[in-house]
Order: C-alpha cells, then sequence, then structure tokens
C-alpha cells in the first residue's frame, strides 16, 4: 500500500528581499534584488516531502488572486496533490523576508486566506486524511483548526509531526497528543519560558518537555545544528558546513524531509540526520521552494563532502 502524507496548514506568496542591513527606525533603504517565490510553512514542508519522491497532499486556503493561482500552479509543478486547497474571497497570505548578505532572514507574515481555513475544509478531506501515515501541522492556521486536525488523529489513524511556529500560546494537552513536534531557538525558548541560547541547555529543556509531554521533541539551532529527544535519549546533530546565501525554508525543508524518511523506514535519529542534509542544500540557494533538493542530490551531497565544504 502506498504510505502518503498530508499537509494541513499554509500556502504563501514569499517576498524575498536581498539587503546589506536591516533599516534604522524611519530610514528608508534602496533593496539589492527582490525574489518572488512560492511559500508558506505547510506548502514548503509539503513541497520538500514531494520533491524526495513521497506522495504529499495540501490541505489548505488561498485567496481568488494572482497570488493564489500562482501557489497553486508552483505545488503541483511539484507533484503536490492540491484537491483540498479551497480558494477563498480574502486575498492570498505573503510572507514579506529581508535577507542579509551572511544569509540571516527577518520575516513578517500576512495570515491572509491561510486563517480561513476551517474544521469543515478538515472534513471535507477526510477521505484522504483516512489514507495519511504522516499529517504535518504548523501554526500559520487558526488553532481550532490544528485542535481538531490533533483530535481525529486516533480516530483516522494518522501520527503527526507539529511545528508549533510561529510561536503562540497552545493547550498542553493538544501538544501532547502529538507524535513529534518540531520547534526552533526561538520558538524553544517561547514553550520553555527560558532563553535556548547553547546545545546543553537545548538538551536539558527538550528532555523536560519529552518527559512532560511523553512525545519526542527536536530543537532545530540554526547554522548550530539541531537537538533531537525520544523516551530518555537526546542527541545533538550538527549541521554541515556550507556556503549559506538564505536560511527561508531551511526549517520546513527539514520536516518535509524528516516525514519522509520515517515513512522510508529511518529511525528518528537517522531521519534526523537525513533532514540534516537536506536543509544544508536549501541554504545554498534563494527561494525555498525552488532550493529544496531532490533525494539524488540529497544522496550526492552525502556521498562527496567537496560538495558541502567548498
Amino acid at each position: 500500500m502506498e504510505k502518503n502524507i498530508v499537509v494541513v496548514g499554509s500556502m504563501n506568496q514569499d517576498i524575498i528581499m536581498k539587503i546589506a542591513r536591516m533599516p534604522d527606525l524611519g530610514e528608508s533603504m534602496m533593496v539589492d534584488e527582490c525574489i518572488l517565490a512560492a511559500g508558506g510553512k505547510g506548502c514548503n514542508q509539503a513541497v520538500q516531502a514531494s520533491k524526495l519522491g513521497a506522495n504529499v497532499s495540501m490541505v489548505g486556503a488561498v485567496g481568488k488572486d494572482a497570488m493564489g493561482d500562482f501557489l497553486l500552479s508552483e505545488a503541483e509543478k511539484y507533484h503536490v496533490n492540491i484537491s483540498n486547497v479551497r480558494k477563498t474571497n480574502v486575498a492570498t497570505g505573503m510572507g514579506d523576508a529581508h535577507v542579509l548578505p551572511d544569509g540571516s532572514l527577518f520575516c513578517t507574515v500576512v495570515k491572509g486566506a491561510n486563517f480561513e481555513l476551517k474544521t469543515e475544509d478538515v472534513d471535507q478531506a477526510e477521505v484522504l486524511l483516512r489514507k495519511a501515515n504522516i499529517v504535518i501541522l504548523q501554526n500559520e492556521i487558526p488553532e481550532e483548526v490544528d485542535y481538531y486536525v490533533i483530535d481525529k488523529a486516533r480516530e483516522w489513524g494518522y501520527k503527526i509531526i507539529y511545528n508549533a511556529a510561529p510561536a503562540r500560546e497552545m493547550k498542553r494537552q493538544y501538544i501532547a497528543k502529538c507524535d513529534i513536534v518540531v520547534v526552533n531557538e526561538v520558538e524553544a525558548g517561547f514553550y520553555c519560558g527560558i532563553t535556548i541560547d547553547d546545545v546543553e541547555k537545548a538538551k536539558t529543556e527538550a528532555l523536560k518537555l519529552c518527559r512532560e509531554m511523553g512525545n519526542d521533541w527536536i530543537f532545530t539551532l540554526g547554522a548550530a545544528g539541531s537537538v533531537v529527544t525520544s523516551g530518555e535519549k537526546a542527541i545533538f546533530i550538527p549541521s554541515y558546513k556550507v556556503k549559506a546565501v538564505e536560511s527561508l525554508g531551511a526549517g520546513d525543508s527539514y520536516i518535509g524531509a524528516l516525514s519522509y524518511a520515517l515513512l522510508s523506514g529511518m529511525s528518528l535519529f537517522e531521519g534526523c540526520r537525513f533532514a540534516t542534509s537536506c536543509s544544508a542544500l536549501t541554504v545554498m540557494s534563494y527561494g525555498a521552494q525552488p532550493a529544496m533538493p531532490t533525494l539524488e542530490e540529497v544522496e550526492e551531497f552525502r556521498t562527496y563532502p567537496s560538495i558541502r565544504d567548498s
């Protein structure tokens, strides 16, 4: 039987601005270059899993506008099933990213049509979700939709990878129902109530959450790597040293790749090592979805160190 991934989440038009520095308060700056690309945490994660070879479907919402048409076209180009993406009268969501020369990123997101997603849309996708092995969620959609998908997991038989990002207040009992929770260091600090600024602190705090909620937690730490916890075990997986040009989509690449890896039979820790390779490749090019690697590119990257060390 074919294994399936369903992403219930966001679809955004990304506007990527390459700048030498962030402007001062009240200052107007000229942008060196502007790139338009398909994005949104949900759709990015779906595209990465699909580019690796997984069978992936998207449940989401876009506007009845040119941006929505573009996002749907791009998702289809990467072989993501968009039959359960609804068009609404609210404009398509947008992401505005400012990228500095070292690849670091400052980003704001317009909710748009993403927050028109309803529990009824989940019901409309019941047949699809009942066939899913893994469902991926994020916080760029209404929290009641996240809760509803989590509640349906036991009834409909799928596992949940929950990207609790952007950080927001969520009921702990619902987070505990998710199989795997993935956050970056800023979001981890929000849920832990302290600043996560080194690997050992990340291990300690991730294990606390793991024990409290009885599920697996992953803290991604940007260029440093990631901390992965399961049961009483916490390991640090370092990132590859690469020439990063932009970090947009790196975390989404990690999550999409992890979902593919788990369906391929890898363990959680093996899957996270594989996902680290994918995110490293993603930061080497501009635009989230175009930069995300195929399986062949990942295998070459992991086989030939000169690719990543150059």
